[in-house]
């Protein structure tokens, strides 16, 4: 995952109505009717977040009719996981290499 798609990530989760959405997701695709049920926002405001959302990667959209249908993309998740989880101080075995006092 190079750095540009670490940024995007970072932005659209930076904001806690595209982290309330994420989280909504987590337990399967939704219609945008459904998340928009859950916000006091109007459409407009919810298709900015889902373009976020979309641009990083972390959202698949499809549409159906006039319906968007909206699921997490899991393997991108999994992607910056990784990420993150080499920012740490821990080498693969789990040991901490001195780099800092975790």
């Amino acid at each position: 995952m190079n750095k540009i798609d670490v940024a995007l990530i970072c932005k659209a989760l930076s904001d806690s109505n595209r982290l309330e959405i994420v989280q909504m997701l987590s337990d399967g695709e939704k219609c945008g009717c459904k998340l928009l049920e859950r916000f006091e926002i109007t459409q407009p405001t919810l298709s900015y977040h889902m373009k976020t959302l979309v641009e990083s990667g972390l959202v698949n959209d499809r549409k159906e009719g006039k319906w968007h249908y909206y699921s997490l993309n899991t393997e991108h998740f999994v992607q910056f996981k990784k990420f993150i989880e080499a920012l740490g101080c821990e080498n693969s075995a789990g040991e901490t290499d001195g780099c800092c006092r975790c």
